[in-house]
């Protein structure tokens, strides 16, 4: 009886999981949005401390909601690993794994970088023990050093796409187009880090290599987050 029953739930876990990666995948879609083009990016100007620090000053609840929506993506970006892992773990359960576990080493970064915003909001508060002239500086420093954690992140974010594009492709009822697309957009993630660390001009191609990362990844994210979403082909083994 119990040869019987084990697969049929195997089964029910595989879809389950698929399910909830899913609504993950949707969750940190729109989290990101907020977080990081309404918040981080709206609020920073590039090279200007003071004006940075007087956007944040000005904007402190938006600047708390941004850490909130930044925190929550960190939680879900750990169901996300595990919930993969078992949606792929028939195919190669070492090797699903590994993926997992690629992605929680860009959560834990994501994690480092959040300290600096914490800092930040410190910062901007009068808590720090800073100076008032000496704020607006540091706070760009943390922003730097949160920019820095995440972009090491994303190299290890690249490599967990490389390798669940591999799964994808092995995996029976899904789009082969799909599975190369999130390689296509772990490559442009390792390829981004790497150009950040050897390109001493990098703020003069950066427009290209945005578009380099975002357009594979916004297409193949979307993507993986509707199949897990909608598919029905998901079965042990499969």
């Amino acid at each position: 009886m119990q040869t019987i029953e084990r697969p049929r739930q195997e089964a029910t876990d595989v879809r389950s999981s698929a399910r909830l990666a899913g609504i993950g995948y949707v969750l940190i879609f729109v989290l990101a949005i907020f977080a990081n083009f309404f918040v981080r990016e709206g609020l920073v100007e590039t090279g200007d401390p003071e004006t940075t620090f007087a956007n944040i000053s000005e904007s402190l609840g938006l600047f708390r909601l941004g850490l909130v929506a930044f925190l929550l993506i960190f939680l879900l970006d750990v169901v996300i690993a595990w919930a993969l892992h078992v949606v792929f773990r028939s195919r190669n359960r070492d090797l699903s794994l590994l993926t997992a576990w690629m992605r929680i080493v860009y959560t834990v970064m994501l994690g480092v970088g959040l300290v600096y915003f914490f800092e930040i909001l410190h910062l901007v508060d009068g808590t720090s023990g800073f100076a008032p002239d000496q704020a607006a500086p540091a706070v760009m420093s943390a922003l730097q050093s949160f920019d820095a954690a995440w972009l090491i992140g994303l190299a290890a974010f690249g490599i967990h796409l490389l390798l669940l594009g591999y799964l994808v492709l092995r995996t029976q009822g899904a789009s082969r187009l799909l599975g190369y697309l999130l390689m296509a957009a772990g490559v442009a993630y390792i390829a981004d880090t790497v150009a950040h660390a050897i390109l001493s001009d990098y703020a003069q191609v950066a427009s290209v290599f945005l578009a380099v990362v975002a357009i594979p990844s916004v297409i193949a994210e979307g993507w993986l987050g509707l199949w897990l979403l909608t598919s029905r082909k998901l079965e042990v083994g499969a």
